[in-house]
């Protein structure tokens, strides 16, 4: 390693990316409940409920997540609503993943065929247990692969949160090189990490899109 990086800024970094990490984590978890909400939305029987849901969808997959990140840490700020930046970039984050996992799980329960739902509606079964017991198990299936990939989106869309102050790798990284100044190692390192984090996570996508069958006639 070149002259001036020692261990405790790689301890630094890594620290930096246990944030990633959890922020990842959060974000995946409270989105996926958001978007499983959003998901039962676009598929209700309600018209005016599924058009609010796609009214949603819409405009965060069609903002940047910069801006939402403006909009939650910034705007409310004006608004007198102060929060940490890991509240505010969890938030926001919970907010883009809700759309995209809320719409990645109404195709897969829309691509359940429909003559299962059909035949249990004959068994005298709620549309609750319907979803619940025919659909959303085979859904997940389908689900999975999609999923995990998203997951590898999520984690590095965390670089983002970098400009609003959260410490995370690639703010770790910037306050490092702004001490001592030596972008292509420590960015380099960065890069490593990153990596070292998403690559399992892609391979793993690819594993069970193979091992469920998903995208093959």
């Amino acid at each position: 390693m070149p002259t001036g990086f020692n261990l405790n800024y790689l301890i630094y970094l890594f620290q930096g990316m246990g944030w990633t990490v959890l922020l990842s984590l959060l974000a995946f978890v409270f989105g996926g409940l958001g978007g499983f909400l959003v998901m039962l939305a676009r598929i209700s029987r309600i018209e005016a409920v599924r058009r609010i849901a796609n009214v949603y969808i819409q405009v965060v997959q069609g903002v940047p997540l910069l801006i939402i990140l403006f909009i939650v840490y910034f705007g409310l700020g004006i608004l007198g609503v102060s929060m940490p930046p890991l509240v505010a970039a969890g938030l926001a984050l919970m907010i883009y993943c809700s759309a995209f996992l809320g719409e990645i799980w109404r195709g897969s329960v829309e691509a359940v065929p429909r003559t299962q739902t059909e035949a249990a509606e004959c068994l005298a079964l709620t549309r609750w247990q319907v979803l619940r017991d025919v659909v959303l198990p085979q859904a997940i299936r389908i689900a999975t692969p999609p999923t995990v990939g998203f997951l590898v989106q999520v984690l590095k869309s965390t670089s983002l949160v970098s400009v609003i102050g959260f410490v995370e790798l690639t703010r770790a990284a910037q306050v490092i090189n702004n001490t001592i100044f030596q972008p292509f190692a420590i960015f380099g390192i960065a890069g490593v990490m990153y990596f070292a984090l998403c690559y399992p996570l892609s391979l793993w996508s690819r594993i069970l899109e193979r091992k469920l069958n998903v995208g093959r006639r």
